[in-house]
């Protein structure tokens, strides 16, 4: 119940600090809307020469424009808004307020500043989603879209640890402010599937820098494409990429000499 007060909390912060600036708010809307349109013109002109893309249709990468919105927007909405802040609380001592807080250093350090107009964009995510799978003309089952959430959401633990695990090592080196710039650039990658792109870069968006997983594979479960087995080892890994992420967390608090030093 402390967490979701917590969550509920900083929610309410970061609206007010929204409603503060309400033009700049309706501009981002706007300019979120009017990226989407150009997104689907690409993708329109791409098929407009082809009828499929990577042994994907139309429709299928619709809906992976979807799941990848989805995920971009999980991403921008609360782990990027925290990272430069993070770096600097480190560098200038202020992280000494956040580890005395008697909750976790680093739930705190994930939900302090939260993008909070960009929860409309989970709605044109779930459209687009809804859209593609109709347009794909493919029939899903109710166990293949309750698959599709549990990977949509291991996906997102994986890039969630993967980035606690990149900003972790600043407690070892103070200037290392581009810790997450590579995994930035590789997040438009998820706009495609992983088919298209050649061998070593496939390597790349799915197993070292795993956007793919975050975006092709819960498609790929909607699509009835994986066994129960891939399935049960995507899971896993999640839970050790977590798992891992706290362990190099906490490693890093203990590396942390504070304002005092």
């Amino acid at each position: 119940m402390r967490i979701f007060k917590l969550l509920s909390a900083f929610f309410k912060v970061n609206v007010q600090m929204s409603l503060a600036y309400r033009a700049d708010t309706v501009v981002n809307i706007l300019l979120n809307l009017m990226w989407l349109g150009w997104e689907l013109l690409s993708l329109n002109i791409i098929f407009n020469n082809t009828d499929t893309l990577g042994g994907w249709g139309l429709g299928e990468l619709i809906a992976l424009l979807g799941v990848f919105r989805l995920v971009n927007t999980m991403m921008i909405a609360f782990i990027w808004p925290n990272t430069e802040k993070f770096n600097q609380s480190i560098r200038d001592g202020s992280m000494d307020y956040t580890i005395l807080q008697p909750v976790s250093s680093m739930f705190l350090v994930t939900f302090s500043r939260i993008t909070v107009w960009r929860f409309w964009d989970l709605i044109l995510a779930t459209v687009l989603i809804v859209v593609g799978v109709n347009m794909s003309a493919e029939t899903t089952t109710a166990p293949q879209i309750l698959t599709f959430i549990l990977l949509a959401i291991t996906g997102m633990i994986i890039i969630y640890s993967l980035w606690i695990i990149l900003i972790a090592l600043t407690f070892w080196f103070v200037k290392f402010d581009n810790n997450v710039t590579i995994l930035q650039a590789l997040m438009d990658s998820g706009r495609y599937p992983a088919t298209v792109y050649p061998a070593w870069l496939r390597i790349i968006v799915t197993f070292i820098i795993p956007i793919a997983v975050a975006t092709t594979i819960p498609l790929q479960a909607l699509r009835g494409e994986l066994s129960a087995i891939q399935i049960a080892v995507f899971f896993a890994v999640s839970v050790i990429s977590f798992f891992v992420a706290s362990r190099v967390w906490k490693a890093g608090l203990r590396q942390y000499s504070g304002a005092s030093s």
